[in-house]
């Protein structure tokens, strides 16, 4: 039986070319491809994914500013400077991404709006940010400030922001160029000092001036899986010109800038009526572009972050509130911990105003009350599970008890 060298020649199952004619055959089970079948694939396949992406953002309901406020009202309580301000910027977001997509007569190009919040630690300001994304349509991510360093120092380089926005996108491109980033601690990368230094300030002021080009708007060469640890990853570019930035920083300390621009005038007539209206329990309220420069950014990224709006801190009342009204309250939370053991939990109302007054001395906001709650639920969360109680009443002494066991009393602010 003789061999035969006649085989059957490779060709593409797509355009029929022979192997010869083509740069590249690739081989599958059955079949083949060639290098530009593949190619007009990709560009097909691109093509479909955006083509779709586009009609999702045509047919999303575009909700207004008052039920965006509306949604944000069931989970923070008060703030309701700054749920307009987040408010309206998404929304306005949202239009600028629908006219993206139609083009009208006049050819009006609107300018994106980022934010500034500022406030205490504990007001709400990365609360807020988590409770947006719940609602949003595009895709959200939060990242830290204070990881990020200049390009070349250990840390984290800028472009690891759009880095996690593109893992939310699922790396879908089109859609993180959509998205909404909420940088948190902005403050952190305040300029550490005005006079100069023979050390190199990259973890500041060389962060701003990273960070200027993602929010002006730019084509950015992202690392998908991170900057340094792949070096030879291939890059992804992405535009920052429709990505929405909303920045949020305690700026502990910026009073006393605000409270010397207040006090500059302090010859002729009208200076002391002008300073009687000045309420000097919440400084905040005055906060001004200036006083971002004075506390340590620079000019060029405060003309990047036109809207500027603060926080609230909070008061007894609204340490009330917090503690049973929204729709993740903290005791909402615990009782729902207690109920998974089949644990019936009840609080008394004095209890509830022991732990506001013991929030306030800590001066801790928010973020205090959880503390405290932890302290006095620690024990009984420790023992209850294994026992055959089924129902657990916290009283006054009961608190008081747990609470002086703990000593919070190290925790108190001076």
């Amino acid at each position: 039986m003789a061999y035969s060298n006649d085989k059957k020649a490779e060709k593409c199952s797509f355009c029929g070319r022979n192997k010869k004619e083509t740069n590249l055959l690739i081989a599958g089970v059955s079949g083949h491809i060639c290098d530009s079948c593949a190619e007009q694939a990709y560009g097909i396949v691109r093509e479909e994914v955006k083509s779709k992406s586009d009609l999702d953002l045509k047919h999303l309901k575009l909700l207004k500013p008052m039920e965006i406020k509306n949604f944000l009202d069931q989970y923070v309580i008060g703030q309701d400077d700054a749920k307009k301000f987040i408010s309206v910027a998404v929304y306005n977001h949202y239009k600028r991404l629908t006219q993206s997509n139609h083009r009208d007569e006049e050819e009006v190009e609107i300018e994106k709006s980022n934010i500034v919040l500022v406030g205490e630690t504990g007001t709400g300001k990365t609360l807020l940010a988590r409770t947006i994304a719940k609602m949003l349509h595009v895709p959200f991510t939060i990242v830290d400030a204070t990881v990020l360093t200049e390009a070349g120092y250990v840390g984290e380089d800028i472009e690891s922001i759009l880095t996690r926005l593109l893992q939310v996108a699922d790396y879908n491109v089109e859609s993180a160029e959509r998205g909404i980033v909420f940088i948190d601690e902005l403050d952190k990368i305040a300029r550490k000092s005005d006079n100069p230094s023979i050390t190199r300030d990259v973890s500041g002021e060389g962060v701003q001036q990273g960070l200027l080009k993602l929010l002006e708007g730019s084509v950015v060469n992202v690392p998908p899986q991170g900057g340094r640890k792949h070096p030879d990853q291939k890059m992804i570019p992405v535009n920052t010109k429709n990505i929405l930035f909303i920045c949020g920083g305690a700026f502990d300390g910026i009073e006393k800038k605000i409270a010397m621009r207040l006090n500059t005038q302090v010859v002729g007539y009208t200076a002391g009526t002008k300073s009687e209206n000045i309420d000097r329990t919440n400084l905040l309220q005055y906060i001004a572009p200036q006083d971002l420069k004075s506390f340590g950014l620079i000019p060029e990224i405060i003309g990047r972050l036109p809207v500027l709006t603060y926080l609230q801190p909070l008061n007894r009342e609204t340490l009330r509130s917090i503690l049973t009204e929204p729709k993740n309250s903290i005791l909402k939370q615990y009782s729902k911990l207690f109920k998974m053991d089949g644990i019936d939990l009840k609080v008394d109302e004095n209890v509830l105003e022991y732990i506001v007054d013991k929030a306030i001395e800590f001066k801790l906001g928010a973020r205090g009350l959880r503390s405290i709650c932890e302290a006095i639920m620690i024990d009984p969360m420790f023992e209850m599970p294994s026992g055959k109680t089924k129902e657990l009443l916290i009283d006054l002494k009961f608190a008081q008890t747990k609470l002086e066991k703990v000593n919070f009393s190290k925790l108190k602010v001076a």
